[in-house]
């Protein structure tokens, strides 16, 4: 009878134990309105001025001097609370006026990205957030110094997501956040569109943040990124792959050579297009190649690695440029094949040997190497690390 009678009082207690922790579910919450969103970063080389006109926030001239190290600009794009379209009918038109109603641009100097970040939280009452981030754009001579201390801020700040793009810009990085193109209310999301949809067309290839620096990681390969510049719409161009060695940036690609690094790798759809002159005269057409495939074999001989590629296009003839020339007989579709396959290898044969010259793997033979003979493949990679020989 007496268990009986505590059976009851245990269970209401033993519930209201168990549905008291989940009362506690936003007890660490901020609202929304109380984040500063960043869509957008930028880095550049500050001006030499810069040095005067900083503000002593994290170092006093004297008593806790600041770095010896060349300063950077750091511009932030964040987004104004309520005024992001959220939907087809909320978008309308673009241009300055509604970039300026979408999105605040601000730049700030500092002796590292952190020092930077810290200046501008001192200018402004919400609280930075960088779990929205979606673009990340660097100047040309900032990669060509080394993007070693940025990859390691971004790469441990645990807001930062790893499917954000990093880009290198021709010229100033900063324009390419105050930009206002019309298409889009939204000037980052504009830039990510651009670059998603360039994939969706086989002009680029997944090549985000993370995977960057998964391939700068990597032993036998190199990282590379897109190399952008914005034009006098406001609309920004794919002009090539930017890669690197180690952390530094050591070349670009022409944006026809971006289909090779495709090509070779295998990567669908293709979606290149090139004249071709058949038998190098005036007979001049016009060809679409829409699927592509690739086998790379790896071959040791003599403790020297030998890397063969295998790869196959499917093209259609889209547009016939000279008049009085008819493509018609299949003797003329053999010798554009022919023509074809001859302009296509001279191209990937190009990009290959521009790559190995500055030591950029970005293909990932190495890998190839050590996937197939381990030994020689970590010799391999310390001799592309050091002296660029693949």
């Amino acid at each position: 009878m007496k268990i009986n009678r505590w059976m009851k009082p245990v269970k209401i207690v033993s519930g209201m134990l168990l549905f008291f922790p989940l009362l506690t579910g936003c007890w660490d919450r901020l609202e929304i309105e109380d984040r500063a969103v960043v869509l957008g970063i930028s880095i550049d080389v500050a001006e030499k001025e810069a040095e005067n006109k900083e503000d002593e926030i994290a170092h006093l001239r004297g008593s806790f001097p600041a770095p010896d190290k060349e300063m950077i600009r750091v511009a932030v794009q964040i987004a104004l609370p309520g005024k992001i379209p959220l939907g087809p009918g909320e978008g309308g038109s673009g241009g300055s006026k509604g970039s300026d109603q979408t999105i605040w641009v601000i730049s700030v100097v500092g002796h590292s990205i952190d020092d930077a970040l810290m200046g501008l939280q001192q200018q402004i009452s919400s609280r930075l957030f960088l779990g929205h981030l979606r673009i990340i754009v660097v100047s040309e001579d900032i990669a060509r110094k080394g993007l070693q201390n940025f990859n390691d801020y971004f790469r441990r700040d645990s807001q930062v997501r790893r499917m954000a793009w990093m880009i290198v810009a021709h010229g100033n990085a900063e324009a390419i956040m105050k930009a206002a193109p019309k298409l889009e209310r939204v000037p980052t999301l504009y830039l990510m569109s651009t670059l998603d949809e360039a994939v969706k067309m086989g002009k680029f290839l997944e090549d985000y943040v993370g995977m960057f620096w998964s391939n700068s990681s990597k032993k036998g390969q190199e990282g590379f990124l897109p190399y952008v510049q914005i034009k006098k719409e406001q609309n920004v161009e794919i002009k090539g792959l930017a890669y690197f060695n180690n952390d530094k940036m050591v070349g670009v690609t022409k944006p026809l050579e971006i289909a090779s690094y495709l090509g070779i790798k295998g990567v669908n759809p293709d979606g290149l297009r090139t004249f071709v002159r058949v038998d190098g005269g005036w007979k001049t057409i016009s060809l679409f190649a829409f699927n592509r495939k690739s086998k790379i074999d790896v071959r040791i001989k003599n403790g020297r690695p030998h890397i063969h590629a295998t790869i196959l296009y499917e093209v259609n003839v889209e547009e016939k440029i000279s008049e009085q020339f008819y493509v018609n007989t299949p003797e003329i579709l053999a010798q554009i094949e022919r023509d074809d396959q001859k302009r296509i290898k001279k191209l990937h044969e190009e990009v290959i040997e521009k790559t190995q010259k500055q030591g950029a793997d970005i293909f990932g033979f190495g890998e190839y190497v050590r996937a197939k003979n381990r030994g020689i493949g970590i010799v391999i990679s310390k001799r592309k690390k050091m002296a660029g020989n693949v």
